[in-house]
């Protein structure tokens, strides 16, 4: 009995433990799952970002909705950065997301922060709020694409 108990917490363990890359069939299901990911994304803060910009008619309810949309789309592409997925393959991303992890981590969990705050500001309705807030939102992601994305 005791090793049949073993044994199971094993296999969960072991399972638990599974790199995240493993839920993708092939390195290019990844690149195309953090590419939709990320289009999604900035689909929708544009939208916001056009409102805020008064390039866009403002309405409160479409961007409340897109920045929250935003906002789950934020945290779902970083799963796609697995092994092998980061060259022989459509991608623009820079070898250095793989060689400097911590700094692209951390670009990553400050533009889903500044993400948040721009959901956060929309809820609200006021137009003021999307504006002040759509500003470090965009200089989160160009601070990224700088660092870690090909032209």
């Amino acid at each position: 009995m005791m090793k049949l108990a073993s044994l199971v917490l094993a296999l969960t363990a072991a399972t638990v433990a599974l790199p995240a890359h493993a839920q993708f069939a092939k390195p290019e299901d990844a690149i195309k799952y953090r590419q939709s990911a990320l289009f999604v994304m900035q689909q929708n803060f544009s939208r916001v970002a056009a409102m805020a910009a008064g390039k866009a008619p403002f309405d409160a309810k479409v961007a409340a909705d897109s920045a929250a949309v935003a906002e789950f789309a934020s945290k779902l592409p970083w799963a796609g950065f697995g092994d092998g997925t980061d060259k022989g393959h459509d991608t623009r991303a820079k070898a250095e997301i793989w060689t400097d992890k911590a700094k692209f981590n951390g670009y990553a969990d400050k533009m889903q922060s500044e993400m948040s705050k721009l959901s956060a500001a929309a809820k609200t309705g006021s137009l003021d709020n999307i504006k002040a807030a759509v500003g470090p939102v965009g200089s989160s992601c160009k601070t990224c694409h700088d660092a870690f994305r090909k032209d």
